[in-house]
């Protein structure tokens, strides 16, 4: 039955949900296989590098109870307003140079309030006039209005992760639904920009709610797909959750290429728990990272990337 479901996959037919959960049960090695084998298929040796600079970090009103930067929880975050253009340029210069091909600014809370929208704004507009790298932003709920313009402005990707299944989401948030993060996305596409989004496991959610999400985002259309692991953070609800094992990591990446099999599937947060620092998960499927420091945890420099990257026989580009 897992020869066909492969089978089936590489001949371009859809799995169903049922048969994606019987790769949950399914031997390691030869899932892991499977799923390199369906991303060289769809995807060759292509991988895609991005990186992110947390724009503003700290007091944000939403009770994501994985998050470090809500108010709710009592955290040793960096708290900070929006950071300024020349700060924000270097980094992008930073990681252009070293060969990355995307950049983002993440900012903390629901949304930004007017004036930080305006100098956002003016920020990517100098970046887009400045630079090379393809420009992403997250900056939460925003409306097609706000979109429109950050598109206008030269942004090419909005990200805004579902997180988690839209039944295992009040769980994790109560601040904010599932369909507002849902509006959010359908309307940057409408702005015609690309979207990103994706999840963060190991918030003791079952594989029915993995699977769920994978099948949510392939609903929308959704080609770039960030994959987080839960780094348990001091101060947080979710603080007492144990990482996941790499055997579990490895499973996750794998089954979302079976679902997703021409997506880009991002390593995101939660690779420094790994003590391969993510290399068995680019053999298990995922074909793009998130590099340099995360958020508020730290990540893998851009040069040991650069390194796992060419030892692993892939060439960076922008997907």
């Amino acid at each position: 039955m897992l020869e066909k479901i492969l089978k089936d996959v590489l001949a371009g037919h859809e799995i169903s949900k049922s048969d994606a959960i019987l790769l949950v049960d399914a031997d390691i090695v030869w899932l892991k296989q499977a799923a390199n084998l369906i991303r060289e298929y769809f995807c060759s040796n292509k991988f895609d590098l991005c990186s992110i600079i947390n724009g503003k970090s700290g007091r944000c009103s939403e009770n994501c109870k994985y998050c470090a930067q809500s108010i709710h929880y009592h955290t040793n975050v960096e708290v900070y307003d929006l950071l300024n253009e020349a700060t924000i340029k270097d980094m992008a210069l930073h990681n252009e140079n070293k060969g990355v091909k995307r950049f983002s600014i993440v900012t903390s809370g629901r949304r930004l309030n007017d004036q930080e929208f305006l100098d956002v704004i003016k920020i990517y507009q100098s970046l887009h006039d400045t630079t090379e790298i393809s420009l992403c932003a997250s900056l939460g709920l925003l409306n097609l209005e706000q979109l429109t313009k950050l598109k206008a402005a030269g942004v090419k990707r909005y990200h805004n992760n579902l997180e988690t299944s839209r039944n295992y989401f009040p769980n994790i948030c109560t601040t904010h639904s599932y369909q507002q993060k849902i509006e959010t996305i359908k309307a940057a596409q409408k702005a015609g920009l690309e979207v990103c989004s994706g999840g963060i496991m190991g918030m003791n959610e079952s594989w029915q709610d993995r699977i769920d999400l994978a099948f949510e985002l392939k609903e929308l259309r959704i080609k770039s797909i960030p994959i987080n692991i839960l780094n348990p953070i001091p101060g947080t609800p979710l603080e007492h959750l144990c990482p996941l094992s790499k055997e579990e990591v490895e499973r996750i990446f794998a089954i979302f290429r079976f679902i997703l099999p021409d997506a880009v599937i991002r390593m995101a947060g939660g690779r420094g728990l790994l003590e391969d620092q993510g290399l068995s998960v680019f053999k298990s499927g995922a074909n793009a990272a998130i590099t340099g420091d995360m958020l508020t945890t730290q990540g893998i420099t851009i040069d040991e990337d650069q390194r796992i990257i060419k030892e692993l026989g892939f060439e960076v580009v922008k997907l």
